[in-house]
């Protein structure tokens, strides 16, 4: 298995750099064999098929960075530290961390719904092997990535895609006929200025989808680590409304999945504009 699949742009005209983290879907079969659950029930915590909203990125001048393995064999989008001592044997707790207390650490020990992955413990060598192998390959090029960016243009623009579940946004207590269908995560504009956020949200805004900011997702580890907007460094988390495309019980494209793929495609051609300098200028930041 690869840590991660780089998909370079064909033209690197623009700043913005997509990643899709959680939609990797090959599954070790050691893996497989040793979780207490089948194989759709561990692809629940995927953000299934993001990936292929992503392929018209490279022609439209970004590059594109993706997870290596599934989330729930290791998330990129916790910190190396984030280690579960319900799941690690060997690993003390410190402290208070929501994450790791609902059992969706560095190293998951449940997928979506609370269901657990695993019959016991694995070891602390097995967690250690997984993140030397995946998680620090994958965030050591993310970095390179937007260091090149910010080389080249000045500033680096991380949108880094993901999936919520339909009714993420219900349990959130968001009225149905105004939930959201994409909710940018920008830590509050910590990870981002604010004129970059609010031209991505434009973007889906114009193509007739509902956008929420900051609530319920506001960003987590990849924002936290890669977004620096003080050194013109921004990134951006997107979630997207998993019942536009996907059947979620089955973990499949749904009837309106080819639809939504061709509007995604101009989506991704549009937001990959914004990191052009003629898109949001730098003296905006």
């Amino acid at each position: 298995m690869q840590s991660f699949d780089f998909l370079p742009a064909a033209t690197p005209d623009s700043a913005v750099v997509f990643a899709s983290p959680h939609s990797g879907r090959n599954y070790p079969s050691e893996f497989l064999a040793a979780s207490a659950l089948d194989p759709i029930l561990l692809r629940s915590s995927e953000d299934a098929y993001v990936d292929r909203f992503l392929r018209a990125a490279p022609a439209a001048g970004a590059s594109v960075l993706l997870g290596g393995v599934p989330r729930a064999y290791v998330d990129y989008n916790r910190a190396a530290t984030e280690l579960d001592p319900a799941l690690i044997a060997g690993v003390s707790a410190r402290g208070l961390n929501p994450r790791i207390s609902s059992g969706l650490g560095v190293i998951p020990r449940v997928v979506a719904g609370g269901r657990a992955i695993y019959r016991g413990k694995i070891t602390q060598a097995e967690a250690d092997l997984r993140l030397r192998l995946y998680w620090h390959p994958y965030h050591e090029k993310l970095a390179e990535i937007m260091a090149a960016q910010r080389a080249r243009h000045g500033r680096a623009i991380l949108l880094d895609m993901h999936s919520m579940p339909r009714d993420a946004v219900s349990m959130n207590g968001q009225h149905t006929a105004l939930r959201p269908d994409i909710v940018l995560g920008d830590r509050f504009g910590a990870s981002a200025h604010s004129p970059i956020t609010e031209a991505v949200a434009a973007v889906f805004t114009a193509a007739g989808l509902r956008v929420a900011r900051n609530s319920p997702f506001a960003g987590a580890y990849i924002t936290q680590r890669h977004g620096m907007p003080s050194s013109g460094q921004h990134a951006i988390q997107i979630e997207i409304d998993r019942g536009l495309y996907l059947d979620e019980r089955h973990v499949c494209p749904n009837a309106s999945f080819d639809s939504f793929q061709r509007l995604m495609d101009g989506i991704v051609r549009d937001l990959a504009a914004i990191g052009r300098s003629d898109a949001v200028p730098l003296a905006a930041e």
